[in-house]
């Protein structure tokens, strides 16, 4: 499921529940309060003691460094696999606030460590060919693909019967047929899948646009379902973007590349299981557009928390997928330090084009990280708009930009004439995130 230093998100966890109720206590337990003495260690195990109403604590232990899935002992007595402890141990470490900070790991824990290691020597010699170990990998990686698969099939039938049934009758039950299809997923082990299909309870009873937009949506996921159960007929980029978009968690394996990376924007998103911060960054040497991101889970604000503005010395490692911007931070050689360097930008035009290039690799894709030269806030009509200063031409801003703060800020940046605006353009729009004015000053954010 995961490699040695790949840390997980909440959505990823909880797609190890093996029920409902499990999914349920694994996220109240997935909190600081009930745990003490967590810790992990460098080798990929998590372990803690969970005071969760029993006479004595509860010993949960979690290897996460196996590559298809992982191995958790715990001193409850629940059947279910993993237990609603071990579920709230990796959703605490999956927060990477600091609550489980790296040590040594206790006696317990170390004697079920051991044993492992010692099983996991002894079972390539018992083999001919002496990989019984990555073979069991293989065999679990290969058991989740069957359960992505069944939840693909399932996916397609319950699309193909709201279809039957019409888009109309689909907004009658609210967000309970969503919720449950999405529940599905879960079960399924695809995260990916789950998290669109909850999006899709938003566009229901919106308004004569609506029903348009459920439909597209619901053939986005649709499309993402077929690449799924047709992955090994697809180039590799657009392979490794289907499982990624699934669900299945990767690793950053693209070379290192070293550079000074401008802090362009930061921003966090927040739903009832997760906060994801997104941090944007531009190498001033490589000319390369790269995206952080960074999880808390239970209400925790992410860890990460790069200045914007100034530029950090830095390898970022890429992650697979075709067009991905998405990168992992690695070796840090100096503080973040300040810097006159600005992403080039483009125009409104280009921006737009740019976007619908990048859906070719990724027909997924909400928005791509875009600079803007010498454009003009304006209103249009209810909302606003990015007009270019020197050409007639203009980029609408997306409903949550015209609802954000930031907007004015923009505005008051401009006073009616040209700024540099970087954010992200896509199908709703664009939606700024930070900006400067023209020659000299200093970088604005605006979210």
């Amino acid at each position: 499921m995961t490699q040695q230093g790949v840390r997980w998100t909440a959505d990823q966890v909880l797609a190890l529940a093996p029920d409902s109720a499990s999914r349920t206590a694994g996220s109240e337990l997935g909190t600081a309060g009930p745990w003490f003495g967590a810790g992990s260690s460098g080798e990929g195990t998590v372990w803690g003691l969970c005071a969760d109403g029993g006479s004595a604590p509860y010993r949960t232990v979690v290897d996460v460094a196996d590559a298809a899935g992982p191995a958790c002992q715990c001193s409850c007595p629940s059947r279910g696999f993993p237990c609603e402890h071990a579920l709230g141990l990796l959703l605490l470490w999956a927060g990477g606030d600091g609550a489980v900070p790296r040590g040594e790991a206790p006696e317990w824990a170390e004697r079920w460590i051991a044993g492992r290691r010692t099983r996991a020597e002894r079972e390539p010699a018992a083999g001919s060919s002496g990989s019984a170990g990555p073979e069991a990998a293989r065999r679990r990686a290969a058991r989740r693909a069957e359960r992505v698969t069944a939840g693909a099939v399932e996916l397609e039938r319950r699309l193909a019967d709201l279809l039957r049934g019409g888009l109309a009758a689909a907004e009658q039950p609210g967000y309970g047929l969503w919720e449950e299809t999405a529940a599905r997923m879960v079960d399924a082990q695809a995260p990916g899948l789950a998290a669109r299909v909850r999006e899709l309870g938003a566009f229901a009873g919106t308004g004569p646009g609506g029903p348009v937009r459920l439909l597209e949506e619901c053939a986005l996921l649709h499309l993402l379902g077929r690449g799924w159960l047709r992955r090994e007929r697809l180039p590799e980029g657009l392979a490794a973007t289907v499982r990624s978009r699934v669900g299945l968690p990767v690793s950053a394996d693209g070379p290192a590349v070293r550079d000074h990376w401008l802090v362009l924007a930061r921003y966090d998103t927040a739903d009832s299981r997760l906060t994801t911060r997104r941090v944007w960054l531009y190498g001033t040497d490589s000319g390369r557009t790269a995206l952080l991101l960074s999880y808390g889970a239970a209400g925790r604000a992410p860890e990460l928390a790069l200045p914007v503005g100034l530029a950090l010395d830095a390898e970022l490692s890429a992650y697979p997928g075709a067009g991905q911007p998405r990168m992992a931070l690695g070796e840090r050689f100096a503080p973040p330090a300040p810097t006159d360097a600005r992403p080039p930008g483009t125009t409104t035009a280009r921006a737009a084009a740019r976007y619908g290039e990048a859906l070719r690799d990724d027909p997924w894709l909400d928005a791509v990280p875009v600079t803007l030269d010498r454009v003009i806030p304006a209103p249009d009509g209810d909302g606003w708009q990015l007009a270019d200063a020197d050409e007639d031409a203009a980029l609408p801003l997306t409903p949550a930009a015209r609802s954000r703060p930031g907007l004015w800020r923009l505005v008051a940046l401009s006073g009616g004439a040209p700024v540099k605006v970087f954010g992200e353009c896509g199908h709703q729009g664009f939606t700024p995130l930070a900006a400067w004015p023209e020659g000299a000053g200093e970088v604005v954010p605006l979210c």
